[in-house]
């Protein structure tokens, strides 16, 4: 019963996030896409997910919350939450570094490994993201370096 509620909230988040998208615009539009895309698509996915969850017939006899790791699953949330918090503060790549390595062990990585997948997807994603694609990251306590702000 629990995952139809789950379900039907999903369903009416995505027509919270569809309704209060319809006014997104540019100001100046220079892309075909615009800013109203990217919540529309999440919108319908939620909605998808919703409706999945919704629809689908319960499991019978078993628990299905019975094999969920709960410490690893709030060391990830909490993992996530911290990086939103230092985002701004650290930057993209050591925010994006430190958030990896609890992640990476959590996902049954050595800390060596953890250390290494972080400072790898916080350099890379930045390059991909500022350098590359043109999207504007703060670079934090690293602005000497990567030259931003």
């Amino acid at each position: 019963m629990s995952d139809r509620i789950l379900g039907a909230a999903c369903i009416v988040a995505s027509a919270g996030m569809a309704w209060s998208a319809q006014g997104y615009a540019a100001a100046i539009s220079y892309e075909p896409v615009g800013p109203r895309a990217f919540p529309m698509l999440l919108a319908g996915l939620l909605a998808i997910g919703g409706l999945w969850l919704f629809a689908r017939p319960a499991l019978r006899g078993a628990s299905p919350y019975r094999a969920v790791p709960l410490r690893a699953t709030l060391l990830a949330g909490a993992a996530i939450a911290v990086y939103a918090a230092l985002f701004e503060l650290l930057g993209f790549t050591l925010a994006t570094a430190a958030m990896a390595v609890p992640l990476g062990l959590v996902f049954g990585g050595s800390l060596k490994q953890a250390l290494a997948a972080g400072a790898g997807l916080g350099v890379t994603l930045y390059f991909l993201f500022d350098k590359a694609l043109d999207v504007v990251l703060p670079t934090g306590v690293l602005s000497f370096l990567l030259g931003g702000r």
